[in-house]
Order: structure tokens, then sequence, then C-alpha cells
């Protein structure tokens, strides 16, 4: 996993899951494709359609609130958007982010600090976010060396697949 870079798609305080994608899908799929092709409709009715792989979300704070089902993060994985940054998170999507192998970072104060469009660059090892279209950078909350080898496998259960392995040998 290197530096992440992408188009900047921006979000505000208090993005909750129902949003990210409506109960309506999360009901009756759990196929990510199609629930990518529904990510965001709650705010952004178009979005699944502009977003392309490699792409970032910016949102302000307790993004992901709202219900635990992991669906919203797979959903926005599924769309191709390669990172999360936000001013804070919900516990649960943050966690279930993890899980699913979406990365996901704090950084205080960068909701005002990068508009839509612009081209950020994420690079989670450093714990660092720099918006390329302003040449300005930020540091993140940095991420437990547990949570980035999860992220490195891919996901929790890749992560716990090749830890057994190597106990296995």
């Amino acid at each position: 996993m290197s530096v992440i870079r992408g188009r900047a798609w921006k979000f505000g305080d208090n993005v909750d899951t129902d949003v990210i994608i409506p109960f309506k899908y999360k009901a009756r799929t759990l196929d990510p494709k199609e629930l990518a092709e529904h990510v965001m409709e709650g705010l952004d009715p178009e979005f699944a359609k502009k977003v392309k792989p490699g792409d970032v979300i910016v949102a302000g704070k307790n993004f992901g609130c709202g219900s635990s089902r992991e669906q919203a993060p797979l959903a926005i994985k599924a769309a191709g958007v390669a990172a999360v940054v936000a001013e804070s998170f919900a516990r649960i999507f943050f966690r279930n982010a993890i899980n699913i192998g979406l990365p996901v970072l704090e950084v205080k104060g960068i909701s005002g600090k990068v508009d839509e469009g612009d081209v950020v660059e994420v690079d989670l090892f450093a714990g660092e976010v720099r918006n390329a279209t302003k040449n300005v950078a930020f540091k993140a909350s940095p991420l437990p060396p547990t949570v980035m080898e999860i992220l490195r496998a891919g996901g929790l259960v890749n992560y716990l697949k090749r830890r057994r392995k190597r106990e296995d040998q």
C-alpha cells in the first residue's frame, strides 16, 4: 500500500450510514457492486457515477454515524474510493472500515482546508495527508501497528488468514 493520490469528494459533519447507503439497499443486498451503485445517494444522487477509482472522501466530524452495518464502508470501497479522511469518525464505522480494508484517517481541521476536486495524497504509513492542489500537508492521528497490518492485508479476514497460515507453518 503506497501513497494514495486522488480527487477529493467533500462531505460535511454527521454523515450517517443511511445517507452513505440508504437502508432500502442495505436491506436488499450484500453485493458490494450493487451497493456501490447507490453509495452517497442520500447526499449526492450522482456520486456513484462521478467517483473514480482512487478518489478520496474528505469529511467533517462524526463521519459514519448511525447504524452499525458494515455495508456503508463496503459500498464506499466498492465504488473505488481509496480512503476516507475526516475530522472524526463514528467508532463503529471506523472499525468496520478497517475490518473490510478501507483506509480511514482522522485529521483535525481537514474539512476547512480541502475543496471538492482538490487532489489529495494520503500516506498511511507516514500518517500524513497532503492537499497537492494547495500544497499544504496535515498530520493525521496515527494508526496502531495492528491496524496497519489489517489494512496491508486488505481487511480483517485476510489478516487472520495470513496470521493463521504463519502459525500453522
